[in-house]
């Protein structure tokens, strides 16, 4: 592959070529030259197009695919060809699949299915055995076969010895655990946001207290027991501030927002649209406000997707029964652009790489050439 892209706006801080516009002559999969007005070669295409910006590869840091177990979801193949297209050269899978993947055969199969795509896939194993808050799973051979993190997708760590355990026992090979927050008890039966609208609807709300507990809960077993651990898609004021608080001791914590929790309020529910129907559900204003600002005070270290595909029989039905979930991978971008600065967006849709201890290779000569292309639209 040898491309030459002319005239595109590098926007990658760490790069000595941030901010300007430049051409970026591409040899294989490493960057040969970027200057102004290279000249043209026989041998390589050209890449040209009004407003064109490039930036180090996104990284999703939370995709699922439904592949295995699920395909009438959304295969493997086919979830990595619409990250692609989005702009994402890396996504990391939830193990939330049929079965769960929470060995090592599991992450040596998905990982097999991602070869000769343009976007790479990172597996996330799962936390315990079959996602069933029991007994941890095989974290060690999962880790040794290449997954970057652990994680019972959108389920509550509710044994909290379990959880200090895991963090205790996943310092030994510096793995990260990843533990979604969310009170079932106090959940209980809500399938929304427990406020003004939720009565309105007369739907079973869920209030903000079952994140914020245990969020706080989490903080306290980190600091006890050391180690990392990610807490992602919060959706709280107070989850931002306790995380905010968290970070000022030195943990070594970090955490996500999904680009949904950012761009809409529960107002969207009005209408009993199940495509709304995401966990932890969509907030109130006030909330949505204070996502924003931990976005770009760096409380929030990075955004995702939160891609969870579901398919119709399973979403296009009563709104109590329908299952959490949506797509995401297509319009994150566009959506982020209607509420954040475009450095903001591409520093919180990069620095996934960063969390999971990846390859962060910056834009300049010699390096490896992972990098997004994308266009602005003024």
């Amino acid at each position: 592959m040898k491309i030459i892209i002319r005239d595109a706006k590098i926007i990658d801080q760490k790069s000595p070529f941030h901010n300007q516009v430049l051409d970026i002559k591409l040899n294989g999969s490493y960057i040969e030259d970027i200057s102004k007005n290279l000249p043209s070669a026989n041998d390589y295409s050209e890449i040209k197009n009004e407003n064109l910006h490039v930036s180090q590869g996104w990284f999703d840091s939370s995709v699922s695919f439904g592949e295995p177990g699920f395909e009438e979801r959304e295969t493997i193949s086919n979830g990595l060809e619409v990250a692609a297209k989005s702009g994402f050269t890396g996504i990391a899978l939830q193990p939330n699949t049929f079965p769960v993947i929470d060995n090592q055969s599991q992450i040596h199969f998905v990982k097999q299915k991602a070869n000769n795509h343009a976007t790479d896939l990172f597996p996330i194993g799962a936390f315990t055995k079959n996602s069933e808050n029991i007994d941890l799973a095989e974290l060690f051979d999962m880790k040794n076969a290449g997954a970057i993190a652990f994680s019972d997708y959108q389920k509550n760590i509710s044994n909290a010895n379990l959880l200090k355990i895991g963090l205790q026992y996943a310092q030994d090979f510096d793995a990260m655990i990843i533990a979604f927050c969310q009170d079932e008890k106090i959940k209980s039966t809500g399938v929304v946001n427990e406020g003004i609208v939720s009565t309105q609807l007369g739907l079973k709300g869920i209030p903000t207290l079952a994140e914020e507990l245990i969020v706080a809960r989490n903080i306290f077993l980190l600091e006890y027991t050391g180690g990392k651990l990610h807490i992602p898609t919060i959706s709280s004021a107070k989850s931002v501030e306790l995380i905010r608080q968290a970070k000022l001791k030195g943990l070594k914590i970090s955490c996500s927002v999904a680009v949904h929790n950012l761009i809409f309020t529960d107002e969207k529910l009005t209408e009993f649209d199940t495509r709304y129907k995401v966990l932890p559900p969509l907030q109130n204003e006030i909330n949505r406000k204070a996502l924003l600002e931990g976005v770009k005070d760096n409380t929030i270290d990075a955004i995702t997707s939160d891609h969870n595909p579901i398919d119709i029989e399973h979403k296009k039905m009563e709104f109590d029964l329908a299952k959490y979930g949506t797509i995401g991978l297509e319009s994150a971008f566009g959506a982020l652009n209607t509420v954040l600065p475009l450095e903001t967006i591409i520093e919180k849709l990069t620095f996934g790489r960063t969390i999971f201890n990846l390859e962060t290779p910056q834009i300049n000569i010699g390096n490896k050439a992972n990098i997004t292309l994308f266009p602005i639209l003024i």
